[in-house]
């Protein structure tokens, strides 16, 4: 049974172009924000001290800290690499 064709309208509704280029900021945001979780799992945020270490548990969820942390950076300014592709990316693209 194939789908049936939808207007474009339905299909593909058109935004704004400022509605784009929030959706792509967002996006890049979040992109940092994953950069930033493994720049902090290869400083050793979350490993487990050795006198006083959680165990298996502190291990599991130390990933989750480390992506809540890295999201609260990214969110804050982080450092700088989603301004910088999102400059790269809309360049020329001007005030559509």
């Amino acid at each position: 049974m194939s789908d049936p064709v939808l207007p474009s309208a339905i299909a593909r509704p058109q935004l704004p172009a400022t509605h784009g280029k929030v959706a792509l900021q967002i996006a890049l945001t979040e992109l940092e924000a994953v950069f930033l979780s493994e720049m902090l799992e290869g400083a050793g945020l979350g490993e487990a001290s050795e006198s006083f270490g959680g165990g298996v548990g502190e291990e599991q969820f130390a990933s989750f800290l480390r992506h809540e942390q890295a999201g609260q950076m990214a969110r804050a300014g982080g450092v700088g690499l989603a301004e910088a592709m999102f400059a790269s990316l809309t360049r020329g693209a001007g005030d559509e």
